[in-house]
């Protein structure tokens, strides 16, 4: 990973913000990217820029060896940060982070090998998917008493069909909605974020899956009509993320529970935030494919003054 000292001198990154899971601009989950070749940044400058930005996430990346460029490097280093604090696992801003390589510096190579918090994570292009092979997180059943108070702050009155908790890496909290309920029940809910957040101050809890079961009947279809296994939201006020657009790192999680649920291995799902997006989904064994499109919107630089 990237040392952590302070630049010394005046310096200009370049920076892009990128719509990822998404067909066409303004869709899916933004995300920034800011590329780093010799330039070494502090935890500290990495938070202000991520805070700056704005973003659910920005994303670092810089060459595991200096020696390597953008251009024909494969191996980088990549580090994900909220407006308020680090993350082990973005697949969003992995998937941004992998379009501003592949497209705007033309990198030559076939896949894109990242280090990670979360272990080495592998971006190939497939036709005009990007495909990133992330680990799979497993699930395992939530006793109802230990988060009544939260369930009911995330979906009111309903009465949960199925209760888990990802316990490794991320904390998140799945909530599975009756299968007689429709997307729109789904779309309409309304969290309070603020409530759960101090609901579960210090707990276990870091994000709350809300996910239903897909079907023609309930409206959980494309824009071409076809259906998705599931469909989704995400909620994150713990990491400054109220409502997350389109969650990579939540798919490693439902990408497991779903496969199971369905006995499929291949799996078709929407997040169905405001901006929404669309992820199609590769069981293989303890790891996921991730495949989504990607969108670059800005292109600039973010200035550095001298410490």
């Amino acid at each position: 990973m990237m040392a952590v000292v302070s630049t010394s001198a005046n310096i200009s990154l370049p920076i892009f913000l990128v719509d990822a899971f998404a067909a066409k601009q303004f869709q899916g989950n933004p995300a920034a990217v800011c590329l780093l070749q010799n330039e070494i940044l502090s935890d500290v400058q990495m938070l202000q820029i991520a805070q700056e930005m704005k973003q659910s996430e920005t994303a670092f990346v810089s060459p595991v060896n200096q020696a390597d460029n953008f251009q024909t490097g494969s191996n980088f280093n990549l580090r994900w940060f909220t407006p308020t604090n680090e993350v082990n696992l973005c697949g969003h801003a992995t998937m941004a982070t992998s379009a501003v390589i592949f497209e705007k510096k033309c990198n030559v190579n076939e896949q894109l090998t990242f280090h990670t918090r979360s272990g080495q994570l592998m971006v190939k292009t497939c036709h005009e998917d990007l495909v990133m092979d992330f680990p799979m997180y497993p699930t395992v059943p939530q006793e109802e008493s230990t988060v009544k108070e939260l369930i009911k702050l995330s979906i009111g009155e309903i009465i949960p069909q199925d209760l888990q908790f990802a316990t490794l890496q991320f904390g998140d909290l799945v909530i599975r909605l009756p299968d007689t309920l429709s997307r729109n029940d789904l779309e309409n809910l309304k969290p309070d974020t603020t409530a759960m957040m101090k609901a579960q101050p210090n707990g276990p809890v870091k994000g709350v899956i809300i996910t239903l079961k897909g079907s023609h009947e309930n409206g959980a279809t494309d824009d071409n009509d076809q259906q998705f296994d599931f469909i989704s939201r995400y909620f994150a006020p713990w990491n400054g993320i109220p409502e997350d657009p389109v969650t990579g790192a939540a798919h490693t999680v439902l990408a497991s529970y779903w496969s199971r649920q369905l006995n499929k291995t291949s799996l078709y799902a929407r997040q169905c935030s405001a901006r929404g997006g669309n992820v199609r989904l590769t069981v293989k064994e303890t790891r996921v494919d991730l495949a989504g499109k990607a969108s670059i919107v800005v292109e600039g630089k973010i200035n550095l003054n001298k410490c």
